[in-house]
Formats: C-alpha cells, sequence, structure tokens
C-alpha cells in the first residue's frame, strides 16, 4: 500500500507502467510467504541413523527372536534379498544354493550343485548371486530371483566367503587375505591384508558387508572380525559363544558359519553349520 500511495500524485498512464513491476512483487512476496508454510515433516529430507555400536570398538549383541533353520544345511552363506534367505551349502554331493523362508524355516527354491563341487560363500549384487565352491576353482553366477544359472568364473586357490560394498566383490580364501573383484570382468584389482594388533589373522571364513565395514567369521571359532575395508584392519571382535553353545552339534564341524544384515532394520542374522536355529540379534556397544 505504501508503494501505491507514492505514485497517486503521478499522471495515470505513469502508475500504468509500473502497474506490471507492482503485480509481479507483490506474487514474489506471496510466493516466499507460503513456501515457509509447508509443514516440516512433507519435506523430502530423510536420513538413516547409523547405529550406536558404529563408534565402538567393542561390541555386544542382545537377542531380538529365535526362528527354525534347517538342521541338514551345512551353512556356507547367508544373505538376504528380497525378504528372504539366500543360503549356500557345502558338503559333495549336498552342495545347494537355496531361498528360504526367514519366518518358518521352509526352502522355496533349490538348485543342487553336482560333485564334486562343495558349495562355499556367497553374495547378491544388481540382481545376481555370486557363488564359490571350496577346491574346485570354479563359481557360479544366478539370477537372485529365479536362481537360474547365468554365468561361471574361474579363480585361483580355494574359495571360502564373499561379499559386496554395491560395486566390488571381496572374496576370502582361508588366508589372511582379502581379493577385491572387479565383478564386470571378476578380475582381481586390488588385496587386502587383514590384521589385528599388528598381526595377520587367518582363516576369514562367511564375509558379510555391514554398515561400511566387513563381517568375517572366523572359521572353527565363535568369533566374527570387525574389518576396515580400505586398511584390512581389525577394528574388533564380536564373540557369540553364547549361541554356539546352544545348539546341539552332531560334529565339531557344525561351527557358527552364516552372516546376514537386514539394513532397514538393522537386525543381524546369525547361524551355523547344520544348527538347529537361526538367530536375529541387535548389536550394541559395549
Amino acid at each position: 500500500m505504501l508503494f501505491i500511495t507514492k505514485f497517486q500524485g503521478y499522471s495515470s498512464w505513469y502508475s500504468l507502467l509500473f502497474l506490471p513491476f507492482i503485480l509481479a512483487i507483490t506474487l514474489l512476496v506471496s510466493c516466499k510467504e507460503k513456501k515457509s508454510t509447508i509443514p516440516e515433516d512433507l519435506s523430502e529430507k530423510k536420513t538413516t541413523t547409523a547405529p550406536l555400536w558404529k563408534n565402538s570398538s567393542s561390541v555386544g549383541y542382545e537377542i531380538e527372536n529365535t526362528f527354525p533353520h534347517d538342521s541338514e544345511a551345512f551353512t556356507q552363506g547367508l544373505e538376504i534379498h528380497e525378504g528372504a534367505f539366500l543360503e549356500s551349502t557345502g558338503l559333495v554331493g549336498r552342495s545347494s544354493i537355496r531361498r528360504v523362508d526367514k519366518v518358518s524355516g521352509k526352502v522355496t527354491l533349490q538348485k543342487n550343485l553336482s560333485a564334486p563341487h562343495f558349495g562355499e560363500g556367497l553374495t547378491e549384487l544388481n540382481g545376481l548371486v555370486y557363488q564359490l565352491t571350496w577346491t574346485c576353482q570354479q563359481g557360479f553366477i544366478y539370477d537372485a530371483d529365479s536362481l537360474e544359472l547365468k554365468q561361471k568364473f574361474t579363480y585361483q586357490g580355494e574359495g571360502w566367503g564373499i561379499c559386496n560394498d554395491g560395486k566390488y566383490l571381496y572374496m576370502s580364501d582361508g588366508t589372511h587375505l582379502l581379493r577385491v573383484i572387479d565383478p564386470k570382468t571378476m578380475s582381481v584389482i586390488h588385496t587386502l591384508t587383514v590384521t589385528w594388533n599388528g598381526q595377520a589373522i587367518t582363516r576369514l571364513n562367511e564375509l558379510e558387508y555391514i554398515e561400511g565395514e566387513i563381517f568375517a567369521n572366523l572359521w572353527g571359532t565363535d568369533q566374527i572380525a570387525r574389518i576396515n575395508p580400505r586398511s584390512g584392519t581389525v577394528i574388533g571382535l564380536i564373540n557369540f559363544q553364547k549361541l554356539s553353545k546352544e545348539q546341539p552339534r552332531k560334529s565339531i564341524d557344525h561351527v557358527l558359519n552364516g552372516i546376514a544384515y537386514d539394513s532397514k532394520t538393522q537386525l543381524l542374522y546369525i547361524t551355523g553349520k547344520c544348527w538347529p536355529n537361526m538367530y536375529s540379534v541387535r548389536l550394541l556397544p559395549k
């Protein structure tokens, strides 16, 4: 109103000349005022809070739930895909890749590996599942939904565990080394030396990439190592002896071996070779 009053003394044609500018300023102010009234909860600002254990080198856990698991499954690799488990099982003549219902533990789809293949770790990346075998130096690539075999690949040495960071594959072979692999060519582009307190640590088995870290089951133990994927340094160890002790083992080979992570719920799923139970646990800083 002050702006219009200022021009009342001028001729009507001069007022008309400035009328478009007056309307433009009025609309601009009006738009700014409306924008500022948009509720904060309608904004697109969405952030994922990092779990508290990420800031601690010493981590424990609490059990959220217990589920049935096939006690005949010699678990070598575990992954969550589309709300179900993808599981790789071992032993010659009993090896397979399968889809498993998370709650009931029932196998809903299974593809068997022929002898002499001994199934090992697996991981899913961009709709493809990569599965290793132990001593045959051969891996398989499947469609993640149908488990149809798409391709085969080869590698040197033994195959133990495998995971991915969304771009590259990380593979263990039982030594202190992790191979970083380009999934497009399946060639090794880098190797990581894994150390704990300055000493090389071996028997890195089942792998899972979790919140920017590589979790590695240490074969034959109840411990999982948290590895920095850039330096190879072990950040800390998580002891799952409590879960292991609850298992009615029929063989000394029936050790902890199965790591899967649900990033949405931030729950970790743990099982072992021929364990009758699968556990969901929440990691906590000690």
